[in-house]
């Protein structure tokens, strides 16, 4: 059995691997920018990370790594992209790790029980979060528009922004953070909550 320390250890520890990969994954992809934004490469750490930590850590990692990643790379620029992402990825956190953790409150869920509801809860969580951080993305752009930062911003944009060009991102979540939640499960890896 983990101490409260030792599980306290580990979700930094996690959430600190996230971050790097937030910093690291969009400078892979970042030779070609249309294989970055089709690929989203700093929304699957942030969604693993509020899964894996809970949600105060999927939100700070979400609000901080595109501002960090700014501040050391110089992209995203802060305005309006970076703060679009920030809101964006602070909800896919927070949002991520509240319905994991409600989903998943008993222990048995977590390692003893059925794989099956295990794994929907996974599901569940990572579309429900994938949802509300278009949907906070899209309403800080129109905070953005209100204030007159950005000159304009249809509805057609932020279908097209949020859905029709980020698929392939989606599918890859999807597929890759069930793989590794499942894996850290076998493991006995998962921080208790």
């Amino acid at each position: 059995m983990r101490t409260k320390t030792s599980i306290q250890i580990l979700k930094l520890t996690y959430a600190a691997v996230c971050m790097a990969l937030c910093m690291v994954l969009p400078t892979v992809t970042g030779g070609i920018p249309a294989v970055g934004k089709f690929l989203c490469p700093m929304h699957l750490p942030v969604l693993l990370c509020g899964i894996l930590c809970g949600p105060f850590w999927g939100f700070a990692v979400g609000v901080t790594a595109p501002l960090l990643r700014f501040f050391i790379f110089g992209a995203p620029e802060l305005v309006p992209r970076g703060i679009g992402m920030m809101a964006e990825l602070a909800f896919y956190g927070l949002v991520a790790g509240l319905l994991f953790t409600l989903l998943c409150k008993k222990e048995d869920v977590l390692f003893r029980g059925k794989s099956k509801r295990f794994i929907a809860a996974i599901y569940v969580s990572l579309l429900v979060a994938m949802v509300a951080g278009r949907l906070a993305g899209g309403a800080m752009k129109v905070v953005l528009l209100a204030f007159g930062t950005i000159p304009t911003y249809a509805f057609s944009t932020f279908m097209t922004a949020y859905f029709v060009e980020t698929w392939a991102g989606v599918i890859a979540q999807l597929i890759l953070i069930p793989a590794i939640v499942i894996a850290l499960r076998k493991a006995k890896l998962l921080p208790v909550r």
